[in-house]
C-alpha cells in the first residue's frame, strides 16, 4: 500500500469516527396547525368600488362607492328570505327618479346646491375607505366622502360609518352614523323634506304596486297617516314573493337634533327621514353635525310592539363621539 493510499484510508476512518460527523441538524420546530376562528360577520371588499356585508358568506347588503356615481348607496338590502327589500329607481318614473338608489344619503339644498337629484349641481364624491372591521356580532366600514359643487368646492366633509348586525331568525340591523363638517366656511342645509336619508322600496312592497303597508310609531297608516308626520320610526312592509311578507323600518335616533324626525313617505314606495323639514340648519367650521339612523330588516308584517322594542334597543346605544381615526 502506498503512503498516499494509507493516509486517505486514515482520513476516512477519522471522518467517520469523528463526533462532528455523528451530529445531525435538528428539524425546525413547527407550530401546530391551529386556524383562527373565521368571523361570522364580515365586510368584504369587491371589485368595481364595492364592499359586501356578509353573514357566514351570505350577503345582506352591498356598499357602492364608484367614482362614476353622484352619491354612494347601499343595494341590495336582502331580507330574511334573501330577496331584496329595496330597488334602484322609481318603477314608473325611472328617468326623473334615477337618484332613488335603494338606500342613500343626500340633501336637496346645501347652500342652495342640489345634492338630491341626478340633475343637480352637487355630487357626493368618495375619497377612501378608512377601515374595515369584522367580528362575530357585527361588521362595519368607515368611508370618507366630499360634498362638492359644480366648481369643485368642498361644501361638506363627511365621515360615514355603516355597521351591519345580524339578529335572530335572519333579521338584521343597519346603523348609519354620519359626521358632517364644514371645512372652509359656514354652510346651510336648507329647509326641505328631502334629506338626509332616503329609501326606495322594492316594487312589490309599495302600497300602490304591491298592496304593502306603511306604519309609524304614532299609529299612522299609509301615506295619509304618516306623510310629513314626526315619529320615532317608520315601517314599510309588503310581499317579497308569493306568500312571504317582509319589511324595512327606518329608525330615528333620539340624539339626532330634530328627533322625533318628520318622515317623508309615499304610497308609491319610498320613505325618508327629513333632517331640515322644520327649518334650515347651519353647519360651521369646527362644529361637526353628527346624526344616526337605523334600518331594521324584519320578517312578516311585524307588530308595532316588536318594532318599538327594536327601536328602544337601537335608541339605547350611544353614537360615537367621533368617527375620525384614533391617534396612536
Amino acid at each position: 500500500m502506498s503512503f498516499v493510499a494509507g493516509c486517505r484510508g486514515l482520513f476516512v476512518v477519522l471522518l467517520v469516527s469523528s463526533p462532528l460527523a455523528a451530529q445531525t441538524t435538528p428539524a425546525p420546530s413547527v407550530p401546530p396547525f391551529e386556524p383562527r376562528p373565521v368571523p361570522h360577520v364580515q365586510v368584504v371588499p369587491q371589485a368595481h368600488d364595492q364592499a359586501s356585508f356578509q353573514v357566514d358568506g351570505r350577503e345582506l347588503t352591498r356598499y357602492h362607492f364608484g367614482a362614476d356615481g353622484r352619491r354612494t348607496y347601499l343595494f341590495p338590502l336582502n331580507g330574511p328570505s334573501g330577496k331584496s327589500l329595496t330597488r334602484i329607481g322609481h318603477p314608473h318614473d325611472p328617468v326623473s327618479h334615477s337618484h332613488h338608489n335603494s338606500v342613500w344619503v343626500s340633501h336637496f339644498s346645501v347652500d342652495g346646491v342640489d345634492f338630491w337629484g341626478d340633475r343637480g349641481k352637487g355630487r357626493i364624491v368618495h375619497q377612501r375607505i378608512e377601515r374595515y372591521e369584522d367580528s362575530d356580532t357585527a361588521a362595519s366600514l368607515v368611508a370618507v366622502n366630499r360634498w362638492v359643487n359644480d366648481q369643485l368646492e368642498v361644501l361638506v366633509a363627511e365621515r360615514r360609518r355603516i355597521e351591519i348586525a345580524p339578529l335572530p331568525q335572519g333579521e338584521w340591523l343597519v346603523t348609519i352614523d354620519l359626521e358632517l363638517t364644514a371645512p372652509r366656511r359656514a354652510i346651510t342645509f336648507g329647509k326641505t323634506p328631502f334629506g338626509l336619508v332616503g329609501v326606495r322600496m322594492a316594487k312589490t312592497i309599495g302600497v300602490h304596486d304591491g298592496g304593502g303597508r306603511i306604519r309609524n310609531s304614532e299609529g299612522g297608516v299609509n301615506e295619509a297617516g304618516v306623510f310629513w308626520k314626526p315619529a320615532r320610526w317608520c315601517d314599510y312592509s309588503g310581499a317579497v314573493e308569493n306568500g312571504v311578507t317582509e319589511g324595512l323600518t327606518l329608525l330615528d335616533h333620539p340624539t339626532n337634533p330634530n328627533h322625533p324626525t318628520v318622515f317623508h313617505v309615499r304610497d308609491d314606495g319610498w320613505m325618508g327621514a327629513a333632517l331640515t323639514f322644520d327649518g334650515p340648519r347651519e353647519l360651521t367650521p369646527g362644529t361637526p353635525l353628527r346624526v344616526r339612523y337605523g334600518l331594521y330588516a324584519h320578517r312578516q308584517l311585524a307588530e308595532p310592539a316588536v318594532i318599538d322594542a327594536q327601536w328602544k334597543t337601537f335608541a339605547a346605544q350611544t353614537p360615537p363621539t367621533s368617527l375620525a381615526p384614533k391617534t396612536k
